[in-house]
């Protein structure tokens, strides 16, 4: 049996796994090296991918860069939280306001100093990625729009960092073969860009009470929640653009499958839309997209399957 110290040890260990959306973590870590395998770096061998160290240290700098910044959200969240997810609320409060700015400082320096040892350009990249994790948590996220954009924009650089990473190793000459790896990447982040922007949209809808009372100025409540329905429906329209691009001016394997049942479920995803005025029915379509996002990462894959029979043939050989 745990002494009473030991249990509230665990309860602060999970009430910071809280705050840092541990779960999110490696889900960000598996898209940037699948990425990586699947776009960026077709020509190479998985395995030399996976044991790039320099890589390695980019994509750790990027988890570590956006685990501060759901800490340093929840900071200045924490008011806003107790009235829009109080369990959660009740559960991350466990660890001292003191003891998450502590994390968030230490977690900042480990990644620049980790994007240092990779290179000066690495450096000032995260380096501004951390300023404006901050910025937007303490200035931004209270503007309608602005806001929304912003926080859609902080969660697709990762990929970026990983994709001047890659770019940084080629001379000017080669920059033209590599287009449409670089095309096929934009679209993608394109595509996540809109899912995460209409994700955004529907916390405003999911928040209302909490984001009111905190004078959040939402479009929700600046203007109501039909506006809110009208520029999520032209978004979820316009993912037809980056889709479009992939599927039929490059390709992109089967993956053409998981963008398919995308556009299923988001027509889905509107009539529901249209329909819901509930904190519960606005939950149910957030985690309708957070499935949509998390399942496009393994279908990643999809772009060139063929990878995954040669590196078990590989392993199969030692």
């Amino acid at each position: 049996m745990l002494s009473r110290q030991h249990k509230l040890l665990v309860m602060k260990i999970i009430s910071l796994f809280s705050v840092v959306r541990g779960y999110n973590i490696p889900i960000i870590v598996l898209a940037q090296y699948l990425s990586a395998i699947f776009i960026l770096a077709p020509e190479k061998r998985a395995l030399d991918i996976l044991l790039d160290f320099n890589l390695f240290l980019i994509v750790f700098a990027s988890a570590i860069t956006i685990a501060s910044g759901y800490i340093i959200n929840n900071f200045y969240d924490s008011q806003k939280d107790l009235i829009n997810r109080p369990n959660k609320s009740m559960l991350d409060r466990l660890v001292s306001q003191k003891t998450k700015l502590s994390v968030y400082f230490t977690l900042n320096f480990v990644a620049v100093l980790m994007a240092f040892v990779v290179s000066w350009r690495a450096f000032l990249f995260f380096s501004a990625y951390i300023f404006l994790i901050w910025f937007y948590s303490h200035k931004v996220k209270k503007y309608p729009l602005v806001g929304n954009l912003m926080a859609a924009f902080l969660a697709v650089i990762p990929f970026f960092a990983i994709l001047l990473y890659f770019y940084n190793k080629i001379s000017f000459e080669e920059i033209e073969d590599h287009m449409s790896h670089f095309m096929v990447i934009s679209a993608h982040a394109v595509f996540l860009f809109l899912l995460l922007l209409i994700r955004e949209m529907i916390k405003d809808l999911e928040n209302l009470k909490g984001d009111l009372a905190n004078d959040y100025r939402t479009i929700p409540i600046l203007y109501n929640e039909t506006v809110s329905k009208q520029i999520i429906t032209a978004l979820t329209i316009l993912t037809v653009l980056p889709v479009y691009v992939l599927i039929n001016i490059y390709d992109v394997g089967y993956m053409d499958i998981y963008f398919y049942v995308c556009f299923g479920v988001l027509l889905f995803f509107l009539l529901y839309l249209w329909r819901s005025n509930s904190k519960g029915q606005y939950l149910l379509l957030h985690n309708v997209l957070k499935f949509l996002i998390v399942s496009g990462v393994f279908c990643i894959v999809l772009i060139n399957p063929s990878v995954l029979w040669h590196g078990k043939a590989l392993i199969s050989k030692f």
